[in-house]
């Protein structure tokens, strides 16, 4: 994947790109949130992106994080397209036991959160992020060809250009590197619905 094609949004202090992975590695106190529940927001996480006008298509990439270690210490897929607009996609570290995989869509400045519970012995996942006009698909996989879905979502603001890509981030007092590899831009995976049929307008 040609990866001069993405560009930083809030680049971070500590980064290796080459053309086989992405490393960064996080500053404390870094995150992506906004409002729901916890009434505070986030918005200094670094993001890697790319632009695209393209309607339907999916992107694939592997994350390894090793080094998470700090409740929250997080690293996935983004599609970040403003501080109130976006949808994210990771495994956030909880303590030597359990972890959270989950998703976050924020749509109007709102965040919500949706998870389980894994071992926190998993240190690497894969994540398909698909596009189908302004609706979105995130899928996971722990060996990079079996998928399973994550989450079905509508962004308000996601019919046009958007950027999609990769993010970091540590919401704690912690720092650890995340390492981004095997990306890949292909046809989009997420096929049309074969069940009941759209109502009429």
């Amino acid at each position: 994947m040609e990866l001069n094609k993405f560009q930083w949004t809030r680049e971070p202090a500590d980064y290796k790109i080459n053309e086989a992975s992405i490393e960064i590695t996080t500053k404390p106190h870094t995150d992506l949130w906004q409002r729901t529940y916890y009434h505070f927001q986030n918005d200094n996480a670094p993001v890697l992106q790319m632009n695209t006008d393209e309607k339907f298509f999916s992107f694939v990439v592997k994350t390894d994080f090793q080094e998470s270690h700090c409740r929250f210490d997080q690293c996935g897929i983004v599609m970040y397209l403003d501080s109130e607009n976006w949808l994210k996609a990771s495994i956030e570290y909880e303590n030597d036991q359990f972890q959270h995989l989950g998703s976050v869509v924020t749509n109007g400045g709102f965040s919500d959160w949706a998870t389980t519970v894994i071992d926190a012995s998993v240190k690497s996942m894969w994540y398909r992020f698909s596009r189908r006009e302004d609706d979105y698909c995130i899928e996971c996989s722990e060996d990079g060809t079996s998928f399973q879905q994550m989450r079905v979502c509508h962004m308000a603001n996601g019919a046009g250009n958007i950027s999609f890509g990769v993010y970091a981030c540590s919401p704690e007092d912690s720092s650890f590197k995340a390492v981004f590899s095997n990306m890949e831009l292909m046809e989009c995976q997420w096929k049309a619905h074969d069940g009941q049929q759209p109502d009429k307008a």
